[in-house]
C-alpha cells in the first residue's frame, strides 16, 4: 500500500501506529523505497508506534529555473509534490499515522551515482536507501543521488545547487562518485584534475553554510582475478578522493577498501548473493538472466550501509550518536549471512539495469 500526502519542501516526523486486532509483520518505507523499519512484529490485539523522519523535495530551484532531471527519473518519487510512504511486510498492519513538520532535524544530504541511489525497484538496492533504518527519528536522510552521475555532472544538473537552498548548520554532505567519473576522457579530465576541483566544490559548499562534508571512496566492483582476490577497476579515483580529504581536512569514509574486505570475505561464488545475479524467471518478466557486478540487491545494499555506518563510527563522526540502540558493530571481513536476510520485495519490479556501471 502507497500513501502520498501534498507537503511543502522539508523535513517531516511520520508516527506509524502499527497493529491490531490480528497479528502482523509491517515494514515502512518512504519515497523510492527508502528503508526506515524491516518487518515490525506486532502480537494479536498489540499496537506500536514507529517514528522516523523523512526529507521531502521537489525540483524547484526559483520560478523559471529546475533540477535537470534524466528520463527515467521523471515518475521518481523523490522528486514530486508529495510525502509518499509504503507499507508493505508479510501481514501489514497500519493502524495511525501522523506526520509533523521539524525543520530542525539535522539532514544528512547524500550525493553520489547508482551505488547510492534510492532504488525505485527490486531486485536493486543501493546504500543510501537502507541506511535510514540504522538510525534513530533525530536525524533525516535525503537521497539526492542518481544513476550514471559523475562529480560534475551532478553539479551540472543542479543537484548540488537544490541542496545548496536546503542544507543548514549542523547538516552534513556525503559525497561518493568515482564510478563514472574515471570513463571520462578529453583535455582537462582525471582524477587530479576535473574530478579533484569538482569534488572539492561539495566541500567549499558545505563549509561555507556550517554543514559537514564527508567523502566517501567508490564501493568495488565484483571484479575477481584468478587469485581469488578482488582487482581494482577504478583506477586512481579512490586514492584522489582520499588524497583529497587529507588535504582539506576532511572526513573519509573509505568504501573501496571496507568492499574489498566485504567481497573477498563472501567469495567469489558467495559475493553474487549482493549482487544483482539471478537466472531468467526470478522476477516476474524477466526474460534472460541478471549477472551484474556493480549494483547491489537489498542483502548487498544492506552490508555495504553497514559498512557505511561503521566508517561513521570510525572517522568520530557526531552523526553516531542518533544510532539506534540495537546496532551493533560492523565488521566486514564478517558479514551478516546471507541465509538470515531478511526482506518484504516490493510490487514494484524493473529488469532494466540502472544507469552507469
Amino acid at each position: 500500500m502507497r500513501l502520498s500526502v501534498p507537503v511543502p519542501d522539508g523535513v517531516y516526523l511520520v508516527k506509524a501506529t502499527v497493529g491490531g486486532e490480528t497479528a502482523g509483520l509491517t515494514t515502512l518505507r518512504a519515497e523510492s523505497r527508502r528503508l526506515f523499519f524491516e518487518q515490525v512484529p506486532t502480537a494479536a490485539g498489540q499496537t506500536r508506534t514507529l517514528t522516523f523522519c523523512v526529507h521531502k523535495r521537489d525540483i524547484r530551484l526559483t520560478d523559471s529555473l529546475s533540477v535537470r532531471l534524466k528520463p527515467r527519473e521523471k515518475n521518481k518519487l523523490n522528486w514530486n509534490e508529495t510525502l509518499d510512504l509504503e507499507i508493505c511486510g508479510p501481514a501489514p498492519r497500519l493502524k495511525r499515522l501522523e506526520i509533523i513538520s521539524r525543520p530542525q532535524t539535522p539532514v544528512v544530504f547524500l550525493c553520489g551515482n547508482s551505488t547510492v541511489v534510492d532504488q525505485d525497484n527490486e531486485p536493486w538496492a543501493s546504500w543510501g536507501q537502507i541506511i535510514p533504518s540504522f538510525f534513530t527519528d533525530q536525524v533525516c536522510f535525503a537521497n539526492f543521488a542518481e544513476s550514471g552521475e559523475a562529480a560534475n555532472s551532478f553539479i551540472s544538473a543542479r543537484r548540488l545547487k537544490k541542496i545548496e537552498q536546503m542544507i543548514k548548520p549542523g547538516d552534513y554532505l556525503f559525497v561518493e562518485f568515482g564510478h563514472n567519473d574515471q570513463k571520462q576522457r578529453g583535455a582537462g579530465r582525471g582524477a587530479y584534475s576535473s574530478f579533484w576541483s569538482s569534488m572539492k566544490e561539495y566541500i567549499v559548499m558545505a563549509n561555507e553554510h556550517g554543514a559537514t562534508a564527508v567523502l566517501l571512496t567508490p564501493t568495488q566492483r565484483r571484479s575477481f582475478g584468478p587469485d581469488g582476490r578482488i582487482e581494482d577497476t577504478h583506477l586512481d579515483f579512490p586514492q584522489a578522493t582520499r588524497d583529497l580529504a587529507r588535504e582539506t581536512g576532511t572526513a573519509l569514509i573509505d568504501l573501496h577498501a571496507m568492499t574489498r574486505t566485504l567481497y573477498e570475505a563472501l567469495g567469489v561464488e558467495g559475493s553474487k548473493q549482493a549482487f544483482v545475479h539471478y537466472p531468467a524467471g526470478s522476477w516476474p518478466g524477466q526474460l534472460t538472466d541478471l549477472a551484474d557486478n556493480t549494483h547491489f540487491n537489498p542483502y548487498g545494499a544492506t552490508q555495504v550501509a553497514k559498512c557505511v555506518v561503521q566508517g561513521i563510527r570510525q572517522a568520530g563522526l557526531s552523526l553516531a550518536v542518533f544510532l539506534r540502540d540495537d546496532l551493533p558493530s560492523y565488521d566486514p571481513a564478517h558479514p551478516d549471512d546471507p541465509a538470515h536476510f531478511i526482506w518484504s520485495p516490493s510490487d514494484y519490479i524493473e529488469t532494466e539495469k540502472p544507469d552507469g556501471n
